[in-house]
């Protein structure tokens, strides 16, 4: 899958792009940012992991080339002492499209696509929607999947000690529970939606 995470990068650009050391020097620099030592879950596994969702569905989706860029784009920037990553990620991709030039409504809907990943609320747009639910779509994975999940964000939060970690995490935990609905569509609703919940009781009761 890495092979095809980059392949479908960059023949994404190549639509906008025939500067080939342009286009490697872009994968290059997201290949950096995912693969940064202090990143444990959301690193290129975690591109791979929405990109084989996203393919699935990719007859329910509208603008594909949005969606894409706005999964290469979301977490280029992620520092956990920080509250601004969605928002430098999607600065990042808007300075990137525009040296392409992209057209803008692209790069307006991607740049929207990745400040949704803040707060994962429902839209009028159905491909945010897919996008975002693809985000989460690990929360309904087998357990052993999403335990392994649970355990790389801890490490990412390691710099925290259990006394401050547990507590933040069981708000995020009660707060996907106190959610209508994790996913937003209904091909990740049916999906996922009970094994998500079910495991993510699991792992609250568990801290």
């Amino acid at each position: 899958m890495p092979l095809v995470l980059k392949e479908t990068f960059i023949a994404l650009l190549h639509q906008y792009t025939q500067n080939n050391n342009l286009v490697n020097s872009y994968w290059s620099e997201i290949e950096k940012a995912y693969m940064s030592k202090d990143r444990h879950y959301h690193t290129l596994a975690h591109l791979e992991n929405m990109l084989k969702e996203l393919i699935e569905i990719r007859d329910l989706i509208q603008e594909w080339d949005t969606v894409l860029f706005s999964l290469y784009y979301h977490d280029i920037v992620y520092n956990v002492l920080k509250t601004t990553n969605e928002e430098l990620s999607a600065e990042i991709a808007q300075k990137r499209l525009e040296a392409i030039s992209v057209p803008k409504q692209i790069i307006e809907n991607c740049y929207q696509q990745i400040i949704a990943t803040q707060k994962h609320i429902q839209g009028k747009n159905t491909d945010t929607n897919f996008f975002l639910d693809a985000d989460l779509s690990i929360l309904g994975s087998d357990w052993f999947s999403y335990e392994q999940y649970a355990q790389r964000v801890r490490k990412e939060y390691s710099i925290y000690p259990d006394l401050v970690y547990k507590p933040g995490r069981k708000k995020v935990l009660r707060h996907f529970l106190e959610m209508e609905r994790l996913f937003k569509t209904d091909a990740f609703f049916n999906k996922y939606e009970s094994k998500a919940r079910k495991n993510i009781q699991r792992e609250l009761e568990l801290l």
